[in-house]
């Protein structure tokens, strides 16, 4: 098999709340940029990475892939991922300018796609075809509705809905307020609302230095937190390795992260409990199971970061054994033949070959953006 064409795509899908907020950022669509790739046996492979769909990055990412990318595997076999996979990233002009970032997205795109064709190719999905499910239930926690941009009222409500309606037992709230007392009231507000008995992470999206952190999590620590996810700034190994040994909420990060490297100095450096894979910031499927595999040599608990990549990551998360829970932010789910389906609280596995990828042609022309 060869690949005989790749084309970028750039999708911009509006969000259903219209416009949310996390200490960080205020969106009101979902950018999917990616690959489509094309073989010389009708197989055809999708790939995209995820993005807060702005324009001119957006294009960049798509710019990378056609102009820079696509040139180096035309005309390769698509089934030799590894090999694919170092050639990208081995390219010497982009490794010296940029070893993370837009380079990776569209690397990642690139991967996903490939690992779609391979799955493709054997007739199987994508957990199967990397070896079979390590688990039969795989448990979504919710984070569509916390957002901080929902106010505390409506949070409330959502969060009962979530739990006695829909059947999760996990929900993920976003914190990071300037003054860290208004998240523990608002998630004072949810567990009493809910209960003992469902789990509550809460995500901060990197907005704390170290002092507001402490802060939090000394009012936090009786209300039970499932995690403390990216307190800090994303690359501040140290600090998060203090706040780790200053409480008991277990600290979970990992969707900054570009490199197995970078992972690394968290794994020995006691920073985090939970590690949160991307494949986006990672360079694609290939580099992620590098690093849950690295988690499994230190029997740590691995938990994707979805940022809309549920897609892709349900599979890898039935797949690996450290792996028993997903997050769940259903925005794009439409957009493919194959969408993530959650019943009670429960991923459903997918069944059609592939990395659950293919876009339905519908999306493309709703949501297509000009390159």
């Amino acid at each position: 098999m060869k690949i005989t064409k790749i084309e970028p795509f750039i999708l911009h899908v509006p969000i259903a709340q219209k416009q949310i907020s996390d200490a960080t950022n205020s969106i009101s669509h979902w950018g999917i940029v990616g690959a489509k790739i094309s073989t010389d046996s009708g197989i055809i492979g999708y790939g995209y990475t995820a993005t807060h769909a702005e324009v001119t990055g957006d294009r960049a990412i798509a710019n990378i892939i056609s102009k820079a990318l696509a040139p180096q595997i035309i005309g390769e076999n698509p089934i030799e991922v590894n090999m694919l996979w170092h050639k990208m990233y081995n390219q010497a002009n982009l490794r010296w300018v940029g070893r993370a970032g837009i380079v990776h997205l569209a690397i990642g795109a690139i991967d996903v796609a490939l690992w779609d064709i391979r799955a493709k190719s054997t007739g199987q999905p994508l957990w199967q075809h990397l070896g079979g499910s390590t688990c039969e239930e795989l448990e979504a926690y919710n984070t569509d509705i916390g957002w901080l941009s929902n106010p505390i009222d409506s949070l409330v409500r959502q969060s009962q809905n979530a739990v006695n309606e829909e059947g999760f037992r996990r929900i993920k709230l976003k914190v990071g307020q300037k003054n860290p007392t208004a998240d523990v009231a608002r998630i004072k507000a949810v567990r009493k609302a809910i209960g003992p008995e469902i789990s509550i992470a809460v995500d901060a999206n990197g907005k704390w230095d170290l002092p507001t952190a402490i802060r939090f999590c000394k009012q936090a620590e009786d209300l039970d937190i499932f995690w403390l996810e990216e307190p800090l700034w994303y690359d501040d190994v140290e600090s998060h390795a203090r706040l780790s040994q200053a409480t008991s909420i277990p600290i979970a990060l990992g969707e900054q992260l570009y490199s197995i490297d970078a992972f690394t100095l968290f794994f020995e450096n006691n920073a985090m409990c939970f590690a949160q894979p991307d494949v986006t910031r990672l360079a694609g499927v290939s580099e992620y199971l590098r690093v849950a595999d690295a988690a499994y040599a230190r029997r740590m608990p691995v938990a994707a970061h979805v940022g809309d990549m549920g897609q892709v990551h349900v599979h890898l998360s039935f797949f690996h054994e450290m792996t028993t829970m997903l997050e769940y932010i259903p925005w794009i789910a439409h957009c493919f033949e194959e969408p993530i389906k959650v019943e009670n609280g429960l991923y459903a596995k997918p069944q059609m070959p592939g990395a659950s990828t293919t876009l339905l042609a519908s999306a493309e022309e709703e949501f297509g953006v000009a390159l």
